[in-house]
Formats: structure tokens, sequence, C-alpha cells
């Protein structure tokens, strides 16, 4: 599979994504405050991040108010009190989980919205429910995406099918996610050229989301960079549930197009990260490196860690066991 580019090549078609909100904000049920999330947005601002994702658009029939920060739900005055009427580069995203949302109800007009992209997560088994919500979006005049999750538990001929529905749908992006960071840069390759050859039949974009459970988060997103993918998704110092996910400091100082600057996030980090890496807990430990080589919801790590276990080769027996 040829190399898109060159690595001391910058290539216009690449998107950076934040998602230190929404991934983040499972970390912490999204309480984050509004001096912290305005303080991101200037940040990303400034250093040329193409969108920045705000949170959930999440059911409060099915969440609790009160149990969640109001990333949780993405109202659009709560985004407006941070953006303005966001006079910036940078686009505005929310993500939608299908049977988790009342889309018809809380996606509004985009006309009437700062948000420019709905991205709508799905299972394997989700994807026609998936593709009428993003054909919903894309009504409503938003940019779409569809993050099937995962792939890692998905069949071969059962995936050739998925995405060959979503590559006839309306979705403008298609996202690879390593949901528990078990993939190696090897497997993203071969991922990235299949996402690749079906988006190719009708114009798609394809993205990458990857976790770290393995530490492989950056070295899988620049695999995908390296062979075409060109939506990047990244957190601040990889902030997210778990093992979290690829650090957005890393991908800025990787990329060679000049519009990014990592150096804009540096004061960001200092003032705002060290102290949340204090009251919260993330990224790669021992117990999300065994889910990860056993390909396992990284719930089970987040249990260890919780219980203060450090018994690491008999959470190794229970995962083999699980498989």
């Amino acid at each position: 599979m040829p190399q898109k580019g060159t690595l001391v090549l910058w290539r216009p078609d690449i998107k950076v994504l934040d998602c230190t909100l929404r991934d983040g904000g499972l970390v912490n049920n999204f309480c984050f405050t509004d001096e912290f999330v305005k303080a991101l947005y200037e940040a990303n601002v400034k250093a040329g991040v193409d969108y920045m994702e705000f949170g959930y658009k999440a059911s409060k029939k099915i969440f609790k108010v009160e149990e969640f920060g109001k990333w949780k739900f993405c109202d659009e005055e709560s985004i407006r009190e941070i953006v303005g009427e966001n006079q910036t580069d940078l686009k505005i995203a929310v993500m939608a989980d299908v049977g988790r949302t009342d889309y018809q109800t809380d996606i509004i007009d985009r006309k009437d919205s700062v948000v420019d992209m709905i991205r709508t997560a799905m299972y394997i088994h989700q994807i026609p429910s998936g593709i009428k919500m993003i054909e919903y979006a894309k009504d409503k005049g938003y940019e779409t995406s569809a993050n099937l999750m995962a792939v890692s538990k998905i069949h071969d001929q059962d995936l050739d099918n998925g995405l060959e529905l979503l590559a006839d749908s309306c979705v403008d992006v298609i996202y690879l996610v390593d949901s528990f960071g078990s993939f190696y840069p090897e497997q993203i390759e071969r991922l990235t050229d299949k996402y690749l050859n079906f988006a190719a039949k009708t114009g798609k974009k394809i993205g990458i989301h990857a976790h770290n459970n393995q530490n492989l988060a950056f070295a899988n997103t620049i695999t995908g960079l390296r062979y075409g993918i060109s939506f990047l998704d990244a957190t601040v110092c990889g902030m997210g549930r778990g093992a979290g996910n690829c650090f957005m400091e890393s991908m800025l100082a990787f990329l060679r197009n000049p519009r990014y600057d990592m150096a804009a996030l540096m004061d960001f980090i200092e003032k705002y990260m060290l102290q949340m890496k204090k009251e919260y807990t993330w990224g790669f430990d021992i117990p999300y490196l065994l889910t990860g080589i056993f390909n396992s919801h990284p719930s089970s790590a987040i249990n260890f860690i919780k219980e203060g276990r450090t018994d690491y080769s008999r959470l190794q027996q229970e995962l083999m066991d699980m498989d």
C-alpha cells in the first residue's frame, strides 16, 4: 500500500479534531468549568486546530441532568456562552450516540446553531439507525461523520458490509475507531486500505480515533495518516477514559502544516491540565495494556484500578478466561 506523501511534507487535506471535552468528559462526568472550556477553545483557535468537539447530544430522558456536567448534553445556549457566534476558523462538533439521543428534538437547524458537524457513533448492528440519524443531520445542514465503534470485534465480512452501507450513505467522513486500543500499526495499515477503498467509491473522507491502551494511539494515528487518512482525533495530554487517546501535543508537533502551532497549547496545559491530572486519573497503565492485548473493554481495567488492585497476573488470567 503506497504512502500518501512523505513524513517531511504537509498535506492540505489533513483536519485535526480535538475531542478533549467529549472523550475527556468520560473521566469527570463532563464537569468542566466554563473557564476551562473557554480557555481550551481559545487555545485550539490559536493552535490552528480544525474542529473542536464539545461533548455529546445525550438524551435527558435517559441520562439524569443532575448527574453530569453540561457537556453531556451540549445545549445550544451552553456552547454559545463559550464561543458566541464563533467567528473563527475553528469548527464546532458534537457527538450523538445511536439509541442515546433525542436527535429529532435536540439537533436544531444548522442555520440556527453554531455547531458545524454532527458525529454519529454506532456499533455494527446499529448502522441502519445511524444512517437515519446522519440523514436527519445532513438535511438540517450539518457536516456529518460516522464513528463505527468496536471494529476489533467485527468479522471482516460484516465490516465490509457495514462500510459499504456507510460509503453509500450521505455521510461526509467515516471513522476508523480503535475502541479498545487493541490494534497495532500493521493492522491499522490494512484497515486504512480497506476503509479508503470503500470511501473512494463515493468520495468519502476517512478519519481515525485511537485509544492508548497499548501506548500506540499516536503510532496508530500517524500510520493511518501516512496511508491516506485525513481526519485525525486527539486530546490534550491524551485525556480520555481509561488509557486515554492520542496526545494532541504529539500530533501537532508531528504535522508539517505550518498552520498548526503546538506552542499555543503549552500555556493551557501548564495552567489547567497539570491540576486536572492531579484530580483525575487517565493514561497508559498495565491494566489497560492487558485489556488492549486481549481486545477487551477497558471497564475491567477501570474497576481493577478503582479497587486498588496490583495483582496484574490475576487480571491477565481473568481476561484470558473472558476470551
